[in-house]
């Protein structure tokens, strides 16, 4: 017997609410009314037992689009992509208490470790219960406590209006983070006055600095016009103050070559004469010797951790001068000491940077570059008999035309996607930096297509990731969310597999995947069309496929196994350690 589930707005026949000031309405009707006057329209969420009420009354506030999530995790990935496409704007999520809450901790700490505002609005048990372990109950506060910008326990219905407030401010200013609204159920279903809280948002212990100190600014520009080997490094800082034409001015009228973090990537046009690439661990041979070689080292929007400098002591070390500018004043000198911090937004500061800087050229500089370019190149081995990720990656980056979004995964594949980037503008390489979530891509990528309906999306994973979040799949379907998703399959945990190999005693442990289910039947099952391939010479053809499909689909490629991730610092080692792909004789 087939039977028919009629959707619940549809079964409720709910009327569309307008509450004013003064209406007497419940605390559930608050929120949701504080949430359309927040401009929002898309909220990732999965109902339970103590977020209830405010799923009473969302059908009645059909502005607000929910998108019902299969798993609280993929919500707060969700909302984190569309958070980080549809810059300036936070994400925004339902979950309910207990294990529905906890489910949103790695999420939750993908977008704080990335900078990436959220307003994760948790239902709780009802007050007189807080602390008595009650059914579902859990300590969302404390469990996310190191792992968010701020949050609050609702504890009466008179501050629902202005914690709101407070937090899509606190989420979307200075550095932006995550911000944590736990709601108990009893508060939800009481009822009060509405009262909008229309005045600026004012609190006395935050107050981020954006404009950059005028004194530092001037120093800034005297250093660079100084500088005989200047070097700037890009973080994802950058990205979020939308800073990229900035950093393109500056850098064009005082000959600075520019690189990136993995989190920076797209802020500057491949191609481009002064155009570095990724730095650090993972990053171009060229980029690590000229951040080695310069004189004047500025970095920009970004924390400096161990993924950029390797061995703390082999970064720069013969450096005279390095500015660091960045919004957060924590991150500066916390790992790298400059000579000259500027707090402050990096649009503002590279703006009024550029304004004051002398025109020149560096030709000698350029040419020194231009040389590790030509003995450093990214490169990897073809004509091996087996298909390459890479082979996959430049086609895919030729169909996007430096206009798509491409979504990463963690792993080899988030790796590769970087140093194969190669957009002639700047745009979004969005994944999991700081956290290194596996699993990220997918439910991240069906956000980005949510924020950014015209922009083609491509999620480019590994079958690792991918199937700790591939149940997002029946949201995609639902959703009618136009993803191209990209596996890249080698069977393996590749990262932990090369790892095993160089650093480990080369004992491979724990990394067979062959177990991982049939994509093609997955995507069937879930009606979408998918293709297979383990030839070079049909990748062309798949990927135009994927393209003129309107909808989501797969496409599952079987890549070289033993493919590893060059150039690479190894553990341990520093910077000028690289270690680059060996190349064969007619490779």
């Amino acid at each position: 017997m087939t039977v028919q589930v009629t959707s619940t707005t549809a079964l409720n026949g709910a009327t569309p609410v307008v509450i004013n000031e003064g209406d007497v309405v419940t605390g559930a009707e608050i929120l949701l009314e504080c949430l359309r006057r927040e401009k929002v329209d898309t909220i990732f969420g999965y109902p339970g037992g103590a977020n209830l009420w405010i799923y009473r009354h969302l059908p009645k506030f059909p502005d607000l689009h929910h998108i019902l999530v299969r798993h609280e995790q993929g919500a707060t990935h969700m909302a984190d992509g569309y958070a980080r496409a549809k810059r300036g704007t936070a994400g925004v999520v339902f979950a309910t208490s207990g294990p529905g809450a906890l489910n949103c901790v790695t999420g939750i700490a993908t977008a704080q470790y990335d900078s990436t505002p959220l307003v994760v609005i948790t239902g709780q048990v009802a007050t007189v219960a807080v602390g008595t372990d009650a059914f579902q109950e859990s300590d969302v506060i404390g469990v996310t406590m190191s792992i968010v910008k701020h949050s609050y326990l609702v504890q009466d219905i008179d501050s629902l209006p202005r914690i709101v407030r407070e937090a899509f401010h606190i989420a979307t200013t200075g550095r932006p983070g995550v911000v944590v609204i736990d709601l108990p159920k009893d508060i939800q279903n009481q009822k009060h006055a509405f009262h909008w809280p229309a005045e600026p948002v004012r609190l006395r212990s935050y107050n981020p600095t954006t404009k950059g100190n005028p004194l530092q600014i001037r120093r800034a520009a005297q250093l660079i016009d100084e500088a005989k080997r200047p070097c700037l490094l890009a973080g994802r800082g950058v990205l979020i103050s939308q800073a990229e034409d900035e950093l393109l001015e500056l850098s064009r009228r005082a000959s600075i070559p520019v690189g990136w973090t993995l989190l920076g990537t797209g802020t500057y046009p491949v191609g481009d004469e002064l155009s570095l690439h990724m730095v650090g661990f993972m990053g171009a041979g060229y980029t690590n010797k000229s951040v080695l070689g310069c004189d004047l080292l500025i970095m920009v929007g970004m924390r400096a951790d161990d993924r950029v400098t390797t061995k703390i002591d082999s970064f720069a070390p013969q450096v005279e001068n390095i500015i660091h500018i960045d919004i957060d004043p924590a991150e500066i000198g916390k790992n790298v000491r400059p000579t000259l911090p500027i707090v402050g937004d990096a649009r503002h500061v590279l703006g009024e940077i550029a304004k004051l800087v002398q025109p020149k050229r560096l030709d000698s500089w350029i040419t020194q570059i231009d040389r590790w370019k030509e003995e450093h190149p990214i490169r990897y081995r073809t004509k091996t008999g087996v298909l390459q990720p890479q082979d996959v990656l430049k086609e895919m980056y030729r169909l996007c035309d430096s206009e798509a979004i491409v979504v990463a995964d963690v792993g080899q594949n988030q790796i590769w996607g970087a140093l194969w980037w190669d957009y002639r503008t700047s745009g979004l390489y969005l994944n999991s930096g700081g956290a290194g979530t596996m699993g990220f891509a997918f439910p991240a990528s069906l956000g980005v297509k949510r924020a950014r309906p015209e922009k083609t999306v491509w999620c480019v994973a590994g079958e690792g990731g991918f199937v700790m979040t591939m149940q997002e799949l029946a949201t995609a379907v639902h959703e009618n969310l136009d993803v191209k998703i990209v596996i890249l399959n080698n069977y393996c945990l590749g990262m932990v597999r090369q790892f095993q190999d160089d650093y480990y005693e080369g004992v491979r442990s724990a990394i067979d995947l062959h177990g991982a289910p049939d994509f093609l039947k997955l995507a069937d099952a879930y009606g979408i069309p998918a293709w297979r391939t383990d030839r070079v010479d049909e990748v062309a053809g798949v990927l135009r496929s994927m393209q003129e499909h309107p909808g989501p689909c797969l496409a599952e490629f079987i890549i070289d196994p033993e493919a590893n991730v060059r150039p690479i610092v190894p553990l341990g080692s520093g910077l000028p350690d690289f270690v680059e792909e060996i190349m064969e004789e007619g490779m």
